[in-house]
């Protein structure tokens, strides 16, 4: 049972998911925490591992989560779910782009997701900050204010802001990422 809820729930997300990896975080948590499969806590750590491995945030998210539940098939089904409605979109608009890209209602749909995703996108990125510096996961919620977290985020974006300063571009996140993760060694590991 826990197999085709994998697929289904996943299937779900990549339907209705607009805006990639990071659009889908929200959605992603949203039905994780209903189902109970994971804490949120340990949701968080999935995505921090979900960023730090090679492919698509929501892919590597899926099979992360399909394994802690269902071992290897869970962790198919629930990739093979996420994945499988924009392939079959992206397949049905690879032939059909030129054509639907003439009529304004598409256009119209295209410029309307914009918003919303970086709504979500938002949304996510506030509640992550909250619950990773004050411990809070709902409002009311206890604040405990969590210095090493806030030390590693003020690092890690003043690196950011002063190099896009100084170079004129982003820093590489592979980078920004070692660099966070030798701080957590330092701050959680030996303090």
């Amino acid at each position: 049972m826990i197999l085709i809820q994998l697929f289904l729930t996943f299937l779900k997300v990549g339907a209705v998911s607009f805006g990639g990896g990071y659009g889908m975080i929200s959605l992603i948590r949203e039905e994780v925490l209903a189902h109970g499969w994971l804490t949120e806590e340990a949701f968080l750590d999935f995505i921090a591992v979900s960023e730090s491995t090679p492919g698509p945030l929501a892919v590597n998210m899926a099979t992360f989560i399909g394994s802690s539940q269902g071992g290897f098939p869970g962790a198919l089904l629930a990739t093979l779910g996420v994945v499988l409605p924009a392939f079959l979109i992206m397949l049905a608009i690879a032939a059909l782009l030129k054509n639907l890209l003439k009529y304004a209602g598409v256009n119209a749909f295209l410029e309307g997701l914009r918003p919303c995703v970086a709504g979500l996108i938002t949304a996510t990125a506030v509640t992550m900050i909250l619950t990773v510096m004050t411990g809070m996961k709902a409002v009311g919620d206890p604040v405990t204010f969590e210095w090493r977290s806030v030390v590693i985020f003020a690092v890690v974006a003043g690196i950011g802001i002063s190099y896009r300063t100084v170079k004129k571009k982003s820093i590489s996140p592979i980078l920004l990422i070692l660099i966070s993760a030798g701080l957590g060694v330092v701050l959680y590991g030996l303090i």
